[in-house]
């Protein structure tokens, strides 16, 4: 009797012991890149490339996104305003809806989808073939080479992506608005740029660094701590980008709570 009923509290218990461990390696793990981003040696082709990878090779889909969930948005708008008569926010809607948060928090989840499933990925598969052991009796340390390039690529990367596919969404809401719901254009584009204020951008920007910083962190963590094996590649895979989508979630509630609560 006593085992039933303790059975489910050390269900609890393992579960919660294995959330915090989990906590504690990725606060771990973050506090070690961070101290080793000012530390010689540096990699710049390294970090050129990635940034090729993450940034430039993101943008189709980031792009895709947006465009989509600007005109939705504005359609969404535009048929709940109508319920008491303020078609006319649509324009300034969209605009702060896609660069406060859905520009920034889209964004971040198809670059997680993308980028902290290529890195855990590649990573993964090198420990796999031993690539990380070759590394270290070469005397070139793997958190120098391979984590460090890619956190800094994602980092400046995103809040990048972010910026265009604002722009991009926005264009969008301008595109249905215009084509499909008979605003004028000029008035659209000037009640945009009116209620649109500097740090309703450069918050979203803010938020794309973070998350740029929490897929890379991810995918190198994950990767990093692979198992061996095609299955345990595969792990670190689901893992990094479950990990990463959860955590962009939380960090843009709490980056939303500091910024916009008085």
């Amino acid at each position: 009797m006593t085992e039933v009923l303790t059975a489910p509290l050390a269900a609890l218990g393992r579960t919660v012991m294995a959330m915090l461990a989990t906590a504690g390696r990725i606060a771990l793990f973050s506090g070690q890149v961070v101290s080793h981003l000012f530390r010689p040696p540096f990699y710049p082709r390294e970090v050129l490339t990635q940034l090729m990878a993450i940034g430039w090779l993101s943008l189709p889909v980031v792009g895709l996104t947006a465009v989509f969930t600007g005109g939705a948005l504005a359609l969404q708008i535009y048929s709940g305003g109508s319920r008491f008569n303020a078609e006319s926010v649509v324009p300034s809607i969209v605009a702060i809806g896609m660069v406060r948060e859905l520009g920034p928090v889209l964004g971040g989840l198809m670059v997680a989808a993308r980028v902290a499933s290529s890195i855990a990925a590649e990573i993964g598969t090198m420990k796999v073939t031993e690539q990380i052991d070759a590394l270290v009796t070469l005397s070139t340390n793997p958190l120098k080479y391979l984590a460090i390039p890619r956190v800094i690529a994602a980092t400046l990367a995103v809040p990048v992506l972010v910026g265009v596919g604002d722009a991009i969404g926005i264009a969008g809401g301008w595109l249905v608005g215009v084509q499909r719901l008979g605003f004028n254009s000029s008035t659209y584009l000037k009640n945009t740029i009116d209620f649109l204020e500097f740090w309703d951008v450069g918050s979203g920007l803010v938020k794309g660094a973070v998350f740029g910083f929490i897929v890379a962190i991810m995918g190198c963590l994950y990767g990093m701590n692979s198992a061996r094996g095609a299955q345990g590649v595969g792990n670190a895979t689901k893992g990094a980008v479950v990990a990463a989508s959860v955590m962009i979630l939380a960090a843009n509630y709490i980056l939303t709570e500091v910024f916009f609560t008085s």
